[in-house]
């Protein structure tokens, strides 16, 4: 693996967590294995359930650049909960699906971007007035003005709430950079996290390497 630079900028409540990910074969050759899958409902076997304390923190995090994080722009992981209490996340691909699994438990936000559509440098900060992207293949953008963004070369690319199409996964990705959106109020959660998420990767023959 090759290294990956990645800087942050200064913020009063963020404690981030990256990886690369290399995946033994294209995500499209490779279906979620049934135990994966499994993970995508609330009552299953997890380390770690979501509260209403984890939910606070992490729009807290979010708030603390000027962005609300409610209604269509609330955090990604309070989307997979209650798509999950309705029996409706379904399974995407293993990078995805090993995402929403260590989301939806954790309560965390977590972006996954395909290195092969994205080019470094890349870095963390809050977006500017006036910043937005494309998030679905529909061409619906978001609005990013105070949110925290992971950016590469060419812009933001991923935030806690909507990734950018752009930079999404597909039956052809092999190498991903995931993004554990935590704050410092849930230091332990998000390290525990991140181990788990490792875990997981591990388990499916995928190789990990932290860089944040």
């Amino acid at each position: 693996m090759s290294s990956l630079e990645l800087s942050i900028e200064s913020h009063p409540l963020l404690h981030a967590r990256a990886f690369i990910t290399d995946f033994p074969a294209a995500l499209g050759t490779s279906p979620s294995p049934s135990w994966l899958i499994s993970k995508l409902v609330t009552t299953a076997s997890a380390p770690m359930e979501s509260d209403d304390e984890v939910r606070s923190a992490v729009r807290e995090l979010l708030r603390a650049g000027g962005y609300k994080p409610t209604g269509r722009g609330k955090p990604a992981s309070e989307y997979l909960l209650r798509a999950a209490g309705e029996n409706a996340l379904s399974s995407i691909n293993m990078a995805v699906d090993l995402c929403n699994a260590v989301s939806l438990h954790s309560g965390l936000p977590i972006s996954v971007v395909d290195l092969a559509r994205a080019s470094g440098p890349f870095r963390i900060g809050v977006a500017k007035s006036g910043e937005s992207y494309v998030f679905n293949a529909s061409g619906q953008t978001i609005d990013l003005e105070g949110l925290l963004c992971l950016f590469d070369a060419e812009g933001p690319c991923a935030n806690a709430v909507k990734d950018a199409q752009r930079t999404k996964t597909s039956g052809s990705t092999t190498r991903t950079l995931s993004i554990i959106w935590g704050s410092t109020g849930l230091r332990e959660r998000t390290d525990s996290a991140l181990a788990w998420y490792r875990d997981l990767l591990d388990r499916i023959g995928a190789t990990s390497i932290p860089i944040l």
